[in-house]
């Protein structure tokens, strides 16, 4: 089983900037790609960004520029570095991970619990 904690979110202003941090523990093979993903409600979960072990990025064009994912792999850990904060990136964030549970196997999507992100105008 893999357990994903996220920490960082919270209330800023406008043009304000946030650093969210995620952990993966548990018993698995390796994580090939962590990242993140934001939810608001009545609305279905979208990408934010993601790295993956070729250090490959995949960002929303919402948030190209602003935000910044980097990866510690040794570590299992992944954060998402917030800058000139919008009110529209005010969601739920979760964190995301790649598992391959076995050697042999294949990868499944791992969730985080969600850290809410509120951005004032």
């Amino acid at each position: 089983q893999v357990q994903l904690v996220e920490s960082g979110g919270g209330l800023v202003q406008t043009g304000g900037s946030l650093r969210l941090s995620c952990a993966a523990s548990g018993s698995f093979f390796r994580i090939t790609a962590m990242g993140w993903y934001r939810q608001v409600p009545g609305k279905m979960r979208e990408l934010v960004a993601t790295r993956d072990n070729a250090d490959s990025t995949n960002y929303s064009d919402s948030v190209k520029d602003r935000f910044t994912v980097l990866r510690d792999t040794a570590q299992d850990t992944v954060t998402l570095q917030m800058t000139n904060l919008k009110p529209e990136d005010t969601a739920l964030y979760y964190c995301y991970a790649a598992v391959q549970a076995r050697s042999w196997g294949a990868t499944a999507a791992y969730w985080g619990k969600g850290t809410q992100v509120t951005v004032s105008s």
